[in-house]
């Protein structure tokens, strides 16, 4: 069984600032077509999507990107050279349906790959850059998540991971001078060449692991890499940890099986690692408890921290700490352990200070920590602590 405690405490003044370069400050929010039709999908389900999104909330909660993901084109270009849309699942067109969208509050966005053709089998972007910004602005699209199949490689295009997704990255700039308009860019290139490291030199987000899953060793998997990448994420640029598996309990194949605390665990730690929050399942059999989880503004106020960019870190890896200096006053460290993953973290807000507990082993454990542990507690204070699931105040703690 997993749990995870979570809570804020007092009020703090931020004071992190960054340089706007107009696009993809704060970590994006919507919808992904993917984990929840993979290519079963058309314009009626998705407005379906787009309509629970606006009378449940969760448009106004900030779930304004819908992603179109693979299958949306027909198999070939045409003559000229452009993207086709398939005329079964878009049969008035996809303008049309783009403006149907708007109405209900969500903008289209765009799914392509950086290879000749996506990992479906259709035409990707591969010499066709500005070709494709084009037409997916004339979509009402301007927000690009780029894949990372069938990218060439032979004696010419001798090109790594970071390499291939330049020419996006050139034909975004050059559509934003011809254009005034500037694509939100997201890296899909599952983690492969440490995106971590140099994504915010190309875009705004960067995928640091392969697909997700909707089981928890999947998403405990994700966290603990997580804890080693925590430092990337900051205004305008965010590690990717994958579309959320929230609702998806009892779909897929296997079947999904997270529990309900578990997958308030998981949208709390996409949440709080400044992961972009892209929901993934099918809004028409929701419940009132997947709802009530992705709709919560208490965590979704952390993901987007108009002054703090920067993600939570862990400040206790494992369960074997060791003491050094005076025996009257040690320091104690927890060593990193991928056997012995980070489960206590803690970091700033402009709400407070936030601690978040997460058991990831299979069996139920006890978990405590003392204030001192968290660089951002202030000694000599008093600090009301809230619970961010409960949405109530929970006594007073003292450092």
């Amino acid at each position: 069984m997993t749990h995870s405690g979570l809570l804020t405490v007092a009020l703090l003044v931020a004071t992190t600032l960054a340089f706007d370069d107009g696009v993809g400050k704060m970590p994006a929010m919507g919808y992904d077509t993917y984990n929840a039709f993979a290519g079963d999908y058309d314009a009626d389900l998705c407005l379906a999507q787009a309509k629970i999104m606006q009378e449940s909330g969760l448009v106004a909660a900030g779930y304004t990107q819908f992603i179109l993901d693979d299958f949306y084109a027909e198999k070939e270009r045409n003559k000229t050279g452009y993207m086709v849309p398939n005329a079964t699942m878009f049969p008035d067109g996809i303008p049309a349906f783009s403006a149907q969208m708007n109405a209900l509050g969500v903008q289209l966005a765009a799914y392509g790959d950086r290879g000749y053709a996506t990992c479906g089998g259709y035409p990707g972007s591969f010499g066709h850059e500005y070709q494709d910004l084009q037409t997916w602005y004339s979509w009402g699209m301007t927000y690009l998540k780029l894949d990372n199949c069938n990218f060439p490689y032979d004696n010419i295009t001798q090109q790594n991971i970071y390499g291939g997704y330049l020419p996006m990255k050139d034909a975004i700039a050059e559509f934003a001078q011809q254009n005034g308009v500037t694509f939100t860019f997201s890296l899909c290139e599952w983690g492969l060449e440490q995106p971590w490291i140099w994504g915010k030199q190309i875009g705004q987000s960067w995928r640091i692991n392969n697909d997700i899953k909707p089981y928890w060793s999947s998403i405990a998997t994700i966290i603990t890499q997580a804890s080693y990448q925590y430092w990337a994420s900051d205004f305008f640029g965010h590690n990717d940890l994958d579309i959320l598996e929230v609702g998806n309990d009892g779909k897929g194949t296997p079947p999904g099986n997270l529990t309900y605390e578990e997958t308030k665990a998981h949208f709390t730690a996409w949440a709080f690692l400044k992961s972009p929050l892209i929901i993934g399942t099918d809004l028409t059999t929701a419940s009132n408890q997947t709802l009530e989880i992705l709709g919560n503004k208490d965590i979704i106020q952390i993901n987007q921290d108009p002054n703090v960019g920067a993600s939570i870190s862990p400040f206790r890896w494992g369960n074997n700490s060791y003491q050094v200096g005076n025996p009257s006053y040690p320091q104690v460290y927890w060593p990193s352990d991928p056997m012995s993953p980070a489960q206590y973290w803690s970091g700033n807000s402009s709400y407070g200070v936030l601690f978040m507990l997460l058991n990831l082993q299979d069996t139920t454990q006890n978990m405590s920590f003392s204030l001192v542990e968290s660089w951002a507690i202030r000694s000599g204070r008093q600090y009301s602590v809230y619970d961010m699931w409960l949405h109530q105040d929970m006594g007073i703690a003292v450092r």
